[in-house]
């Protein structure tokens, strides 16, 4: 069933105050001096990635497009607004009829991106954009740190089959955008049921621990999950002794059985005898499954031993290391007066400590060598040079308010897998280094 259209069946029912006091200050303060209708753009980007990363990975866009749908102020919002006196008569006027009715252009989902990118750009009056920037940042913080640690993993894991399983280990709806985002960096499916209902990825699970000891022996346990499930099933053989666990598994689903997993010890040594233990058993095309706080260097380590497949939770959840990507969302121009056609004019923070920013509605492009592979990230705001044009990254998200881009998730997992494999080798080594690409302002 593809989900992506649907509404929000896991969430709460407004996105409105997803958001910082100051954002509505800040509207009241605009709406009283005059200058809240002024055109303005604001950008999203990010000064650094995180340390050691090579690049970035753009997530949760779909999720910004429904968080925009459904920024509304109710009557229950109102109320809340008005009783806490947060902002003034004139201001909840206002709010009660707010629709986003701007344009927003940004990198498709999956996409890579570098220091400077301008991953998002919201258009559109102060008054209606300013009021945007916590959830967007909020929900492309944690998704994109989430993506990228999925791409570190999935490329550590050479083609071998990834499966999320952090839902314990975060929020219960971080929990599903995490799934989301893991799926977009290369996951082969999650075992968060709120995720496959809500986004359509695939789903697994048989057992844990607790089953095991639930019965009077592991015979009568892996037979219970058999007759269940099936011989094609997973058995967790770790709770006792691996290789009698193995031994029986085999005996009582036959070569046919479909998985074991492993969640503790050595995983290199025990994936090797278990691998050799199936195989002299005649179960040779039982596949290795392997859990236990794997990150990507866990799962690096592992290339050379005999598994199909990887659990992957705390670490994936948490960003492995890095659980934002410090994504800021900034006023770049603004009309110099209230009329529809005033000019933009540039506008930008002047900060001492690295807290710059450059004023300017921007386009981006990546330019190519001549071997197609990516060597700049390429940033300006005035005409796209020619030999640029068809290399230009950001794209039509929401047009005088309307989403125009929606798109299945299967859409930015395979847009994710082609932009990576653009760019430059280096960008796959687990090694600390600069971003692969640098960006250059023209």
């Amino acid at each position: 069933m593809n989900t992506a259209d649907l509404g929000l069946p896991v969430d709460v029912p407004s996105t409105a105050l997803f958001t910082d006091q100051y954002e509505f200050t800040m509207l009241q303060a605009a709406l009283r001096a005059g200058t809240a209708h002024r055109r303005s753009v604001f950008e999203v980007f990010t000064r650094r990635l995180p340390e050691g990363r090579r690049y970035g990975v753009v997530a949760g866009t779909g999720r910004v497009l429904d968080a925009v749908a459904n920024f509304r102020f109710d009557a229950d919002v109102i109320a809340f607004l008005r009783e806490q006196n947060i902002v003034d008569s004139a201001t909840l006027d206002w709010l009660a009829s707010y629709r986003f009715s701007g344009d927003i252009q940004g990198y498709p989902e999956g996409e890579v991106y570098f220091p400077g990118s301008p991953i998002l750009r919201v258009e559109g009056t102060f008054a209606e954009c300013v009021l945007l920037e916590t959830v967007i940042l909020s929900i492309l913080n944690h998704d994109s740190a989430i993506a990228a640690a999925a791409s570190r993993m999935a490329t550590a894991a050479g083609g071998r089959k990834l499966i999320e399983m952090g839902a314990r280990r975060t929020h219960e709806l971080a929990a599903v955008a995490a799934s989301r985002a893991a799926y977009v960096g290369g996951f082969d499916s999650t075992s968060d049921l709120a995720a496959g209902f809500r986004y359509g990825i695939p789903t697994v699970g048989t057992s844990a621990h607790a089953f095991t000891l639930l019965h009077d022996s592991e015979r009568d346990a892996f037979r219970a999950q058999v007759d269940s499930l099936g011989r094609g099933t997973t058995l967790l053989v770790d709770t006792y002794d691996v290789a009698e666990a193995v031994r029986t598994a085999v005996e009582i689903a036959g070569p046919e059985l479909g998985a074991v997993r492993i969640d503790s010890g050595d995983l290199l040594l025990v994936a090797h005898r278990v691998r050799q233990q199936l195989d002299e058993l005649g179960a040779r095309h039982t596949r290795i499954t392997v859990t236990s706080d794997l990150d990507e260097y866990a799962i690096a380590s592992l290339a050379a031993a005999p598994v199909d497949a990887y659990g992957v939770g705390t670490q994936l959840v948490t960003g492995s290391g890095h659980p934002t990507c410090s994504m800021v969302y900034k006023l770049v121009a603004r009309a110099r007066g209230e009329g529809p056609d005033a000019p933009l004019e540039p506008v930008a923070k002047k900060s001492v400590g690295g807290k710059a920013s450059v004023g300017g509605r921007k386009w981006a492009a990546r330019r190519p060598d001549a071997e197609g592979v990516a060597e700049a990230e390429v940033v300006g705001t005035g005409p796209v040079p020619d030999g640029l044009v068809h290399h230009q990254l950001l794209v039509e998200l929401v047009r005088g308010g309307e989403i125009v881009a929606r798109e299945p998730l299967d859409v930015p997992r395979e847009r994710h897998r082609a932009a990576r494999g653009a760019l430059p080798m280096s960008a796959t080594q687990l090694s600390r280094g600069e971003p692969v690409l640098p960006t250059e302002y023209v």
